[in-house]
């Protein structure tokens, strides 16, 4: 942790890069990937730190899933970055500082995000709507019967 917290403290300090945001992931007691936010830097509303360790650490272990790894943040991860955890299936997540204390301290209000996507779709502040579901459909046909073949 101590040193996913270096990571924040240069990039919003020193380099003023992004938020006071960085991380590290650990596996087997090695630290296998890290990331510090480069929002600013880069342009880019997804270079969160979570963002950036998670694709570190697959580009070191060659692979998409991080089972075995632990995160080390030092915020709590808003919807996106949760997500990203999730689906790269690290076992665990600690973080030094909460989503109120980011709020309080610069205006990141990702308490938003996290009521929003319990509503459905269509009742979101940004609502999704479908679109060409049938042609889609029949891609995921496609893909299922690939899938099925590929396994026998």
């Amino acid at each position: 942790m101590l040193r996913a917290i270096e990571l924040a403290r240069n990039t919003s300090i020193v380099t003023k890069a992004g938020g006071p945001f960085g991380c590290v992931i650990v596996k087997n007691n090695e630290i296998v990937g890290e990331g510090a936010n480069s929002v600013l830097a880069d342009g880019d509303s997804t270079r969160h730190a979570e963002m950036n360790a998670i694709r570190s650490a697959c580009k070191k272990l060659g692979t998409h899933d991080l089972a075995g790894c632990v995160v080390y943040s030092t915020g709590e991860p808003c919807p996106m970055c949760y997500g990203a955890c999730c689906w790269a299936r690290v076992d665990a997540i600690y973080y030094a500082s909460t989503i109120q204390d980011a709020n309080a301290f610069g205006n990141f209000d990702d308490d938003i995000f996290f009521e929003d996507i319990k509503l459905p779709s269509k009742d979101r502040n940004l609502a999704g709507k479908e679109l060409l579901r049938d042609e889609m459909l029949e891609v995921w046909s496609e893909f299922k019967n690939m899938h099925e073949k590929l396994h026998y």
